[in-house]
């Protein structure tokens, strides 16, 4: 018995539901992502470059620019796991957790750049 429109208990509750949605938004928000993490890595190179080179600023711009291209890999890698199966595969804990160090790292390295 249901109470209103919308899916019915004999449906599963999927009725005008399109699966394949969730792993494009998915897909662009990795990209998203990814791109935001370039602007963090260009001003981090603008910053470090401002006023002169110095050693700390040289240091912290290379370790900003590797942290984004691993954390480029990671992106790279779930964006290709989405667009090859259906349903898509669960994000490993691994790449989550290299995504999470990534991006924590590089915020570290731009508030040592900035202060």
């Amino acid at each position: 018995m249901t109470s209103g429109p919308g899916p019915g208990p004999d449906d599963g509750g999927l009725a005008g539901r399109d699966p394949g949605l969730q792993p494009e938004r998915t897909r662009l928000a990795w990209r998203r992502t990814t791109l935001s993490g370039a602007v963090v890595a260009v001003l981090g190179v603008k910053t470090a470059l401002h006023g002169g080179a110095s050693a700390i600023g040289v240091l912290m711009c290379a370790l900003c620019c590797g942290l984004w291209l691993a954390f480029l890999g990671v992106a790279h890698h779930r964006i290709r796991a989405l667009s090859t199966g259906t349903p898509p595969p669960a994000l490993a804990p691994r790449h989550a957790t290299a995504a999470v160090l990534c991006a924590v790292a590089m915020a570290a390295c731009a508030a040592v750049l900035v202060v």
